[in-house]
């Protein structure tokens, strides 16, 4: 049977993601001077100017406005001519202590001698073996066009490029199993420049950099700047706000997504943390060769340390039992957020690393790693 799957993906200079990383920098400065910082810092940009809000608890002293003018300069946004430059935009900065009833019922947890989660909800891991890095193909590769646009954007490989720009690949899959690229997608800012200049450039310089050769034939098509003129771009085009690229931060799409962002949110908030865990669970699972792949899905309340709930889906891959891999992933895996954190270090000041072209298949996240296979093989049969 054969199947076409799409995810998508964006550069940093995205006016969404631009707003991402400006809140994960300032999480990160707030742990670097206090690990215990509580954040919940919202950003949200536009064509002149930025705003941060949002709440924050923490013994550090922060410039802020530092910070914001510094993400968007090294992004790339510091001329006048893209009409935004992060030396003259104007920073609006409205932030307030949190909450003390969510204090409270992180601190105080019904459970005792651990923490509560810090919000209510659900959130999705999920791994699976198409590719070394237990990520499906199509988020995969949109990520790695990506990344490797804004690299020649910033390394001025392609000197005319501007920072903002999308890319989104569609995959053939065929019994499961991804076959070949259908269609690869492009679109990235430029200065003035004749276009048929910047498809050449791009498709030698970007997806010929990256693509497989052999994920590639006759049947592939590829758009680049398919509504011709990009010249304007970033917070100038359209307006850019922290959390809306949720799919591009997770797996493109295949999964479910309980509709809770990541970025400027610290490791009390289970909506990022219990995500992180629930794909450090789901990686190691697949790599320990249960299942070809899974999606995890695991539930709390606000102020109870213990999950409400943990399911799992594999997708008719499994090798053994789902409800026996459901009873060693309890045997194994701790999802109370008091253990996530301890497990995952998670009050290093690591955000900023996760922000630009997904949170997960990345090497050296803590949640990547894989080091509960041989464990989890022991208890299969």
């Amino acid at each position: 049977m054969k199947k076409l799957f799409t995810s998508e993906s964006v550069t940093l200079g995205h006016p969404d993601k631009l707003c991402d990383q400006i809140a994960d920098n300032i999480l990160d400065a707030y742990l670097t001077l206090d690990s215990d910082s509580r954040v919940a810092v919202e950003v949200c940009a536009y064509y002149n100017g930025v705003v941060v809000m949002g709440e924050v608890s923490s013994k550090a002293n922060i410039d802020i406005e530092a910070i914001v003018r510094k993400t968007i300069i090294d992004i790339g946004y510091d001329d006048d001519k893209l009409g935004f430059n992060g030396k003259k935009v104007k920073i609006d900065i409205n932030i307030n202590t949190q909450s003390s009833d969510i204090a409270m019922g992180v601190d105080n947890s019904i459970d005792l001698n651990s923490i509560g989660a810090g919000d209510q909800g659900m959130m999705f891991g999920y791994a699976t073996n198409e590719t070394n890095e237990f990520m499906p193909y199509p988020i995969y590769m949109a990520s790695l066009l990506s990344k490797r646009l804004m690299q020649v954007f910033k390394d001025k490989v392609i000197d005319y490029l501007r920072p903002d720009g999308k890319t989104q690949v569609t995959v053939l899959y065929e019994d499961g199993k991804p076959k070949y690229i259908d269609t690869i997608l492009i679109s990235a800012q430029h200065d003035e420049i004749d276009l048929d200049v910047l498809k050449k450039d791009i498709k030698k310089q970007v997806i010929d950099a990256v693509v497989p050769k052999n994920m590639i034939n006759k049947n592939t098509k590829i758009y680049i700047n398919p509504t011709g003129r990009f010249v304007i771009g970033g917070p100038v085009g359209d307006s850019g706000l922290t959390g809306r690229k949720i799919i591009v931060d997770t797996y493109g799409g295949v999964c479910g997504h309980g509709g809770g962002a990541f970025s400027g949110k610290d490791y009390t908030k289970v909506d990022r943390s219990a995500s992180y865990y629930a794909r450090y669970v789901a990686k190691n699972i697949v790599a320990a060769k249960l299942c070809d792949r899974i999606e995890i899905q695991v539930s709390y309340a606000i102020g109870m340390s213990k999950p409400l709930s943990i399911y799992i889906n594999t997708f008719e891959t499994n090798k053994i039992a789902e409800d026996k891999i459901l009873n060693i992933i309890n045997k194994v895996f701790n999802f109370e957020p008091s253990n996530i954190i301890k497990e995952l270090d998670l009050k290093k000041p690591i955000y900023h690393l996760t922000t630009g072209f997904g949170h997960f298949g990345k090497n050296g996240l803590p949640w990547e790693v894989l080091d509960k296979v041989e464990i989890i093989k022991s208890l299969k049969d």
